[in-house]
């Protein structure tokens, strides 16, 4: 074999070395968690941790809210869009786990964490531009915080909306306080309670997101919404109306399409006008109403405390009935009590307010047990067998449940 082969071959050998090199360096790269960028006159948030479905955690934090404030003051900036990673999540919630272990050591994170994300819910609520949240997925916890006090938040049938917290001795925070209650009837307490689970339209018809759209569809409606000129809030909200399913039609229509002879000539708000056979006639989104959610509404969680709930529940005998009851006794009873008064604190106060007294209870949870007996039951152990203490609704007083709400002086969240 002449040297020149043997030189090519010994070439060719360390070419094939630098690009595995060279590729094992791309691949091993640390992609930013979250990505803002700015697209056509739009700011673009996107939660970049799909592995772990786009958790929320102190860094994310920390990088959204000056970016958000920048884009709010910037004259160039008219809207901000947040989405998830992933195609699963939008965001599934917080990353408690090195919460829950700083708790335990006194550590920091566990005020700075519930502080900041508060400051950042606030904002979102404040921000005099219209934020849109692409709810395209799990939204949960955290992830609730990041969208539901937007302007808009819109829905798609792969959504699925729940606030868990009781199950692991938290509460609905990130102002949960503030939202819940407005919802209709008893509607909020029941999810802040069970952590019942909304899915598709149902996030929609329930209050919880100001639209619904095709998931196929989102690409499209982001595209429209970054290359509009100078919107108005009015102006994103006719697009993001001409994109909604028309709710009891189950098929896309935009203005001036026409679907099975139904035509939409027309919207307010969430009221649609259509046409069929020259005749007009207004439509409006309706929660699916069924017997169930008439006792949910109307009975079953009305009361003057959870443990009438839970009486209710256990004397009403249907079969939707026992199933909550059942739900509410793996429910960590101090959570379920502070959840009560949260929800009935919050609906008289602002958001600000809701989310100062949250910073309170979240202190008071670093400081019990509850929280990080149900983290390591449905999180570390995944045994589904917390130990809470106390074990009963009954032991849990009025003055252990009062003492949470406390003023934290000068360690009170400031916004």
């Amino acid at each position: 074999m002449s040297l020149t082969v043997l030189t090519s071959a010994s070439r060719l050998r360390s070419s094939f070395r630098l690009q595995r090199i060279q590729s094992h360096m791309m691949s091993s790269q640390v992609e930013p968690e979250v990505l803002m960028q700015k697209v056509g006159n739009a700011g673009v948030i996107t939660i970049n941790r799909p592995k772990v479905l786009n958790a929320l955690n102190l860094t994310i934090i920390r990088q959204m809210y000056p970016q958000l404030k920048n884009w709010e003051n910037d004259n160039e900036t008219n809207i901000v869009i947040i989405k998830g990673a992933g195609g699963k999540a939008f965001c599934a919630g917080g990353d408690i786990r090195e919460v829950t272990e700083a708790g335990k050591v006194g550590g920091s994170l566990a005020q700075d964490f519930f502080r900041e994300e508060y400051i950042l819910n606030n904002a979102i609520g404040k921000c005099k531009k219209p934020y849109i949240a692409l709810i395209d997925g799990i939204t949960m916890g955290g992830g609730v915080g990041l969208s539901v006090h937007g302007r808009f938040r819109v829905a798609t049938e792969k959504t699925l909306f729940a606030m868990p917290e009781t199950a692991i001795g938290l509460f609905p925070d990130v102002g949960g306080g503030y939202f819940l209650p407005r919802l209709r009837g008893k509607l909020g307490l029941f999810l802040a309670l069970t952590g019942f689970r909304l899915k598709g339209r149902d996030v929609q018809r329930a209050g919880v997101a100001t639209h619904f759209v095709e998931s196929k569809k989102i690409p499209d409606l982001e595209q429209e919404l970054v290359e509009l000129k100078s919107p108005s809030a009015d102006d994103v909200s006719r697009v993001l109306g001409s994109y909604q399913n028309l709710p009891g039609f189950g098929q896309a229509f935009r203005v001036g399409e026409s679907h099975g002879g139904y035509r939409q000539v027309g919207r307010t708000g969430q009221v649609f006008l259509v046409s069929f056979s020259g005749v007009e006639f207004w439509v409006g989104p309706s929660f699916t109403s069924t017997p169930e959610e008439d006792f949910l509404s109307c009975r079953l969680f009305s009361s003057s405390s959870v443990e009438g709930i839970v009486q209710n529940l256990k004397a009403d005998g249907s079969a939707f009935a026992q199933k909550q009851a059942e739900t509410l006794s793996r429910m960590s009873p101090t959570s379920m009590k502070m959840t009560y008064k949260q929800l009935q604190f919050g609906a008289d106060m602002s958001l600000q307010d809701v989310l100062v007294m949250e910073y309170r209870l979240s202190q008071a949870c670093m400081r019990g047990c509850d929280f990080y007996e149900g983290v390591r039951a449905v999180l570390v152990d995944k045994d589904q067998n917390p130990k809470w203490n106390p074990a009963t609704l009954e032991e849990v007083t009025d003055e252990m449940v009062e003492q949470c709400f406390s003023s934290l002086g000068e360690k009170d969240l400031t916004l």
